[in-house]
């Protein structure tokens, strides 16, 4: 398979996605322990408007954005052993988080963020760093997985896995959310959603998804919550809310239950109520994605029960400054990809 000797890769200095800079760059050869991945797909986060608008803590100024890619082998470096050209491949959301806990260190390897992403056609990355893709899943629905579909499933099937029988709330219909309600039901979980959008739940309730409430029209919706698991609460909750709508949430997860905390899309600035915390005896857990072991974990669920990702518009390469101003309308229901090859 031919090399380019140059490519194209999109950069942001911080100052918002409308100044996306595409531009031609020299391709590098792979190190010994790397290979190069020619990106077919990417896909697009709430975290990729933050660094677009330089808010994202911590992130590298004049940056390669986005962390989630798909494509394939073109190039292996002369100690690579286990991979060939052609393989379909996605490099984990942080390269260096193997297996085990997050460290500081792992965290700074974060693609997009902290270090040059995937918003390019080719990129070289260790080769430890690999998960191969699905075989049932095209190349626009792996590159979904890396941050999306690996934080849900460290929230559903984390340390207290989630089990048949169990409540589980899900909180929007992002993507993250609807991961969630995908491998929570998955699991055999009951699954109940909240949104703002009657259209939007609808597409979660040909899902599969058992119960939907529209939290505009019910404001209490944690009082109605509480009403379908019979006054017991949730055993989990997938919150990318944030603080205003964690008291709610605390209102609505059972006694010692789970409240995976994962993202602050509405805003706010209540804090934890740490009174009712430990009434309640809640487990409160911060989710900053998962492992290459998590991620392979991850896949076989997926192949085995033939999950495929939900994804809601597909932009070309040179539209992606569209495709960032279409998420930050939150008009989506699942993923915003962007197609490179």
């Amino acid at each position: 398979m031919s090399v380019p000797t140059s490519f194209r890769e999109y950069r942001t200095q911080g100052d918002g996605h409308q100044n996306l800079k595409l531009q031609s760059v020299t391709l590098s050869k792979p190190k010994a322990t790397e290979v190069t991945i020619k990106i077919h797909a990417v896909s697009l986060q709430f975290r990729d408007l933050m660094v677009s608008k330089g808010i994202y803590p911590q992130q590298k100024r004049d940056i390669v954005p986005c962390s989630d890619g798909a494509g394939e082998i073109v190039a292996l470096g002369q100690e690579v052993k286990g991979w060939k050209v052609g393989d379909r491949v996605c490099p984990n959301f942080a390269l260096d988080h193997i297996h085990g806990d997050v460290t500081e260190d792992i965290k700074f390897t974060g693609l997009g963020g902290h270090i040059d992403g995937v918003l390019q056609e080719y990129i070289n990355v260790p080769v430890y760093s690999l998960v191969r893709i699905p075989e049932h899943l095209s190349y626009e629905e792996g590159s979904t997985l890396p941050c999306a579909a690996l934080t849900a499933y460290s929230a559903c099937l984390g340390p207290v896995p989630l089990k048949g029988g169990d409540y589980v709330l899900v909180l929007g219909t992002g993507g993250v959310s609807i991961f969630g309600a995908q491998l929570a039901l998955a699991s055999g979980a009951t699954v109940i959603v909240t949104s703002s959008s009657d259209e939007k739940l609808q597409v979660v309730k040909k899902l599969g998804v058992q119960h939907i409430i529209n939290y505009k029209k019910n404001v209490k919706w944690d009082e109605e919550v509480l009403n379908i698991t019979g006054g017991r609460g949730v055993d989990h909750i997938i919150e990318v809310g944030g603080p205003n709508t964690i008291l709610k949430c605390v209102n609505a997860v059972r006694y010692a239950g789970w409240i995976h905390i994962i993202g602050f899309v509405s805003g706010g600035d209540n804090g934890i109520p740490i009174g009712l915390a430990i009434a309640k005896a809640i487990n409160f857990r911060g989710i900053l994605i998962g492992s290459v072991k998590q991620f392979e974990d991850m896949n076989r669920l997926l192949t085995a029960r033939e999950i495929r990702p939900v994804i809601n518009k597909v932009f070309p390469f040179e539209d992606a400054t569209e495709a960032y101003a279409y998420l930050e309308s939150q008009k989506h229901v699942g993923k915003v990809v962007i197609k490179l090859a």
